[in-house]
């Protein structure tokens, strides 16, 4: 038993720490943290005693107030009651102390799960007051991504509604001072203190299910990418204007929606200030240039160019009269819809007959601009953007659309494609189809239709060599499924680009060449080797007859049509060769994160470049890789001795959102490995850290920053060990080649500088 002074600020115990000492506060105050709360320890309490039982931390500690406190000595091997037996004072105060804080976690569990179903109902409540505002504005409302995944409030592995009861009535018969049987009985104590802290863990897991509900349902009140309730309300009154009829309820409302802003705990309070001042001066500069309406009137007078774009794209693809009167009465009819984004069976319809249309249309118009020297600037706004009618585009929209005919954001020389100049690179040679739904690239399905006897030998061979063939499988097959997948909201999708899925400033939206360069860049600057593959490199000329050397091929991202929220990684290579571009699809219209989405798809990459290697094995833990240690650890976590209590109930809440998938959960962890991790910000369990580190090492310079922190330090000496081995083979490769006076390979210097990264 020592007696400890720690000043106010600091933190006392860090969850995941080792559990050896509890500490009994003679004064001062400390914050007991987790999850979606805190609780109050003051003069009297002892910290720790909720995790008895525990090998490790599962709260942090910090001190609020200068506190003195006495420290016992503790192993979870030995009952609890070990240390107060003899001692009905301390007896008195461990079980005073325990069941405070049990009562108050509960207490907090209870007013945690409150707030989460009246945060549902709250949400469910401003969409419908915002499609009411809509209606009554006869403005088409916008959808808001994510939204469509939120449900009730509903807890599978709930606690027990009685043990609530069961812990107030035990604070309560021991109010003051425990009865005299248990005191003197410290086994009994020490047994219901040590049921308590089991019924704590599976709180705190609840705890943790409360918060990361609360969170998932805040960020749609307000997020940093503006896809939010927030902007549904103010860029309606932006775009009805602050002297319409419905500008005052609008502004109420707005105000209301500010007020619970402020209230939510998980929002960010400098994200809430920033927004609060960017929709004030919105405010001042629509009262001093008038309303949004006479803005785009004005705007329409440099614009004759593009009236009637609908009927310009359709004469041009060619199509038969019947499908472009068709078209044109589908189109008539989408515009006059005040919701566009209708769940009803008329309106899916009505999306779904334009959908097939459209794809139609856009291989009539595509092979007809091979044949045509100077495509008309509508065209290309057509191909590029979805766009087909300025109604639906909304004039300012369209204007910008047009704007950038002339300076279109792409680079096929370094990989970044426009959707157009993808079907061009196929039609010209250069790239091969993209694989199907079911996995089946051109050759193949060729292949497939002369065995089942639809195609003869003959003309197999005559379509494998058919250019404009593989070009309208790629818009027939991969098109179709991508654009719908990379804008997001699958149920309500439409390819023809419309306003009202525009979510937020366009013009920063757009994804251009060097964007996607620079997310690139920011990924291998974190994972240096992200984009490397391993092949075998000969040179028995001079006497080099099998090294593994590494080679970097950054993907080729394709940029779709549409204004979307989603990333895609289509296929990790081309064909069969392994040295082929992965192929990523991005919308060009980005609403979300643009750097976020290619981590993610890198992640994917990676987990799908390793099945790729380890083919039939890719899950056998007796050949390790990335995937078979990363499925091992997954499926066996509740046995790993490595991970605590707090860290595997993580782990169980992961998992059911991410419906028990083990890939989408290595690319979460890998989310924040480059995001979090590589910056010295821990966010992964032990296992999780070394399984990434062991195949996605951080560079040089990020290894450097980590070399001080404890927790990367036996990895990056791991690392240092197998990189030096292999640094050292390839100087003895050089140093034969310079002994036999041959030239040291391009080959070989790129592999030393891969090591040396």
């Amino acid at each position: 038993m020592t007696t400890q002074s720690i000043s106010s600020g600091k933190i006392l115990i860090q969850n995941g720490q080792p559990l050896d000492s509890l500490h009994l506060i003679i004064n001062g105050a400390v914050r007991l943290l987790f999850p979606g709360g805190e609780l109050l320890l003051e003069k009297g309490d002892v910290i720790g005693l909720l995790e008895i039982g525990y090998e490790t931390h599962c709260f942090s500690y910090e001190v609020t107030a200068d506190t003195t406190y006495v420290s016992y000595s503790y192993s979870h091997e030995k009952p609890v009651g070990n240390l107060f037996a003899g001692s009905e004072d301390l007896a008195n105060l461990f079980a005073l102390s325990m069941f405070k804080q049990v009562c108050a976690l509960l207490d907090h569990y209870e007013m945690a799960k409150y707030a989460c179903s009246n945060l549902y109902q709250s949400l469910q409540n401003n969409y419908n007051e915002y499609l009411d505002f809509c209606t009554r504005s006869q403005v088409s409302p916008k959808s808001l991504p994510g939204l469509e995944n939120i449900g009730p409030l509903v807890l599978e592995d709930d606690i027990e509604s009685w043990i609530s009861n069961y812990y107030m009535s035990i604070k309560k018969a021991i109010s003051g001072k425990v009865p005299a049987f248990l005191s003197k009985n410290p086994w009994i104590l020490s047994g219901m203190m040590t049921k308590a802290s089991q019924d704590v863990q599976n709180t705190l897991s609840v705890c943790q299910m409360l918060s990361d509900y609360q969170s998932d349902v805040s960020v749609l009140l307000l997020n940093e990418n503006h896809l939010d309730f927030f902007d549904l309300y103010t860029g309606l009154l932006f775009k009805i204007g602050t002297e319409s009829q419905d500008s005052t309820a609008l502004s109420a409302a707005i105000s209301k929606l500010l007020i619970q802003l402020e209230s939510e705990n998980s929002i960010d309070r400098e994200l809430l200030s920033s927004r609060i001042a960017e929709y004030k001066s919105k405010l001042q500069r629509l009262a001093e240039k008038g309303s949004a309406e006479e803005e785009i009137t004005a705007s329409e007078q440099d614009v004759a160019s593009l009236t009637n774009s609908l009927d310009t794209i359709l004469d041009y693809a060619g199509c038969e009269s019947d499908t472009n009167a068709k078209f044109k009465k589908l189109i008539a009819d989408y515009k006059k819809l005040i919701d566009k984004n209708g769940s009803d069976d008329k309106c899916r319809r009505l999306r779904g007959e334009i959908t097939k249309l459209f794809y139609q249309i856009y291989e009539h118009a595509f092979f007809a601009s091979l044949e045509d020297s100077k495509i008309p600037d509508v065209i290309m706004m057509f191909f590029l953007f979805g766009y087909m009618d300025e109604e639906l585009a909304g004039m300012e929209n369209a204007v910008y659309l047009h704007s950038l005919i002339h300076n279109i954001p792409n680079d096929p020389e370094h990989g970044v494609y426009t959707i157009y100049d993808w079907f061009q690179a196929i039609y010209s040679g250069k790239k091969e189809p993209s694989r199907n739904e079911f996995d089946a690239d051109y050759t193949a399905f060729i292949h497939e239709m002369k065995v089942t006897g639809k195609i003869t030998e003959a003309k197999e061979r005559a379509l494998l060599q058919d250019q404009k063939g593989k070009t309208a499988f790629e818009i027939e097959n991969m098109f179709p499924l991508v654009n719908r997948m990379t804008f997001g909201r699958i149920s309500t999708f439409c390819p023809v680009f419309s306003e009202h899925n525009v979510l937020k400033d366009i013009q920063t939206s757009l994804v251009t060449a060097q964007k996607v360069k620079d997310c690139l860049q920011n990924v291998r600057s974190v994972d240096y080797s992200a984009y490397c593959r391993e092949v075998i490199y000969t040179n028995p000329a001079i006497g080099i007859g099998k090294e593994m050397v590494q080679v970097e091929v950054l993907p080729d991202v394709i940029l779709l049509p549409n204004v979307g929220v989603r990333g895609v990684m289509w296929q990790e290579i081309e064909g069969k060769k392994r040295t082929t571009p992965s192929r990523m699809m991005v919308s060009i219209f980005q609403m979300e994160d643009l750097d976020n989405i290619l981590i993610r798809l890198t992640g994917e990459f990676r987990w799908e470049m390793c099945r790729r290697i380890q083919g039939a094995r890719w899950n056998d833990l007796s050949e390790r890789s990335l995937t078979s240690e990363y499925c091992d650890y997954i499926q066996f976590y509740r046995q790993n001795r490595d991970l605590s209590p707090e860290a595997k109930d993580k782990l169980k809440s992961a998992l059911q959102k991410a419906k028990n998938n083990y890939k989408e959960m290595f690319v979460r962890d890998y989310v924040s490995w480059i995001t979090f991790e590589g910056k010295g910000s821990p966010r992964l369990n032990k296992v999780s850290r070394t399984i990434l580190f062991s195949y996605c090492p951080f560079s040089k310079e990020v290894r450097n920053v980590l070399a001080t922190n404890p927790l990367f330090r036996e990895l990056l000496e791991r690392y240092k060990v197998k990189n030096v081995q292999k640094l050292h083979h390839l100087e003895n490769v050089e140093q034969k080649l310079r002994n036999n006076r041959a030239e040291i390979p391009e080959e070989l210097v790129r592999q030393r500088a891969f090591l040396e990264s």
